[in-house]
């Protein structure tokens, strides 16, 4: 007999269960397409340089300034869905609403006009990147962080589901590395093989958004089983900009994990357009990024199946701790030998391995932070908190293209030698091999001071109580 898609399940702890395999599979598309978007930023610095022929100090700048604009879209977007109204499916309409933009904005950033010179080119790029960052993936990806927050109670399920929104912009991660070099070499190398990339890019993204903006709009949320089926949705009194920006900077936690999803952006996006110098420059092959990323394949996949009983073993704080330094010794090993190919592979599949659980725990720690909100000011905050985050990982693209330009500056970068010169590879061993050891440590000691975790069951059983007083 079948069983009824409407009976009421619990998790371990006692709440509600909302999600079933098709939710996961539908949230895990939408950041999939999230995913490809950020991810190819990555690759846009090499794309510039060294296929459109932008200086490359100029570009360093130009991506910075787009990456500080964009993050303060993402505090006042945040700010602006908390205030509206719709109950919990407003936040799955403007996947709808940027679908088609996004698809576009894909295309457009590979028709860089370079015939036209450098300043009317640089403008191209600052303002594509602002749409695709700023207005584009802000408005899909601020609301789409908060539904992990909404969509159900279960710390199960948000795990599950953190678990899920890794593989997808893990998954984006890996196809941008595996096949943007290799594809495009093959299409001829020039920007016209990068915009036909660029098309096909566009219409994945249309269609995953599309895909998870229609399973949205029919889903169950843990406010829609109350007590025999009513429907439970409050909205919350809306907290001014101002306001809630003060409350949340006085939520210690909450400012851990912006530095957190800043200084890990940072590793992130430099690990991810590096390569392609290091492959380039120090091994004498740019495609080998793809035989790289193919290799990583495997550490993914076992990497993800071992997250959950990973984090089940360790908890959250525990496994970021690994997750930090797990990034930081590999990168120290390539600090002693970092012309050797098995060694760069290697310490690279066992960084990515270790940091994997790292990566899903994402949204786990933002539910954490709202829980935290709710307890202290009475106000969950949710999608200004997310948005606000967001804002850590924007500054940290945008300061990781600032540091990756600028050590190509230091180097005296010239794309048109034939051979690396000393300075070029002195460069490319600083941001890669010495910076993430320093900054992965940096952001250990931070974290030692987030405890959190041990704190949470009691606040919420308050919480829970002073509910309960009130609706006596």
């Amino acid at each position: 007999m079948a069983k009824d898609k409407k009976e009421v399940r619990y998790d371990a702890d006692g709440a509600k269960r909302v999600m079933r395999g098709g939710d996961y599979m539908a949230d895990f598309g939408g950041q999939l397409a999230l995913g490809l978007m950020s991810n190819i930023v990555g690759q846009l610095t090499y794309f510039y340089t060294d296929k459109v022929g932008l200086a490359v100090g100029s570009v360093g700048i130009v991506m910075a300034i787009a990456k500080v604009i964009d993050a303060l879209t993402d505090v006042i977007f945040g700010n602006i869905i908390d205030h509206s109204k719709g109950g919990n499916r407003k936040y799955y309409q403007w996947m709808l609403r940027m679908a088609i933009p996004a698809a576009l904005i894909m295309v457009m950033m590979f028709t860089v006009p370079i015939q036209a010179g450098q300043i009317p080119a640089l403008i191209y790029v600052l303002v594509t990147n602002l749409l695709l960052t700023a207005v584009i993936y802000t408005m899909i990806a601020t609301p789409f962080s908060a539904v992990m927050v909404v969509r159900t109670n279960s710390q199960s399920e948000r795990g599950s589901m953190g678990v899920f929104r890794a593989v997808g912009n893990y998954g984006a991660g890996m196809v941008v590395a595996i096949a943007t070099i290799p594809v495009t070499n093959m299409l001829g190398g020039t920007q016209s093989a990068w915009i036909k990339y660029g098309t096909v890019l566009g219409i994945v993204v249309l269609l995953l958004f599309l895909i998870c903006y229609n399973n949205g709009r029919k889903a169950v949320f843990a406010s829609d089983l109350g007590e025999n089926g009513q429907e439970e949705t409050v909205e919350e009194e809306a907290v001014p900009f101002k306001e809630a920006m003060g409350m949340l900077f006085h939520n210690k936690y909450w400012v851990i994990v912006l530095l957190f999803n800043l200084i890990t952006q940072v590793t992130n996006t430099i690990s991810g357009s590096g390569g392609t110098y290091y492959c380039k420059w120090i091994f004498g092959n740019d495609s080998l990024v793809g035989l790289l990323g193919a290799a990583g394949m495997l550490a993914t996949v076992v990497g993800f199946a071992l997250s959950k009983p990973i984090i089940a073993k360790l908890g959250v704080t525990k496994t970021i701790y690994v997750g930090l330094l797990g990034a930081a010794i590999p990168a120290a090993v390539r600090c002693f030998m970092p012309t050797n190919f098995v060694v760069y592979m290697v310490t690279g599949l066992v960084g990515s391995f270790i940091q994997i659980p790292l990566m899903c725990l994402y949204g786990v720690l933002l539910a954490m932070t709202v829980d935290y909100n709710e307890w202290k000011y009475d106000k969950t905050l949710v999608a200004t908190s997310g948005g606000a985050i967001g804002f850590g990982s924007k500054v940290g693209g945008g300061l990781s293209s600032l540091l990756l330009s600028l050590f190509l500056v230091l180097g005296s970068y010239d794309a048109t030698v034939a051979e690396a010169t000393t300075s070029m590879r002195y460069s490319i061993y600083g941001f890669s091999n010495y910076l993430p050891v320093v900054i992965n440590l940096l952001m250990f000691f931070i974290f030692t001071r987030f405890d959190l975790e041990k704190k949470l069951p009691a606040m919420r059983q308050e919480v829970a109580e002073r509910k309960a007083a009130r609706q006596k």
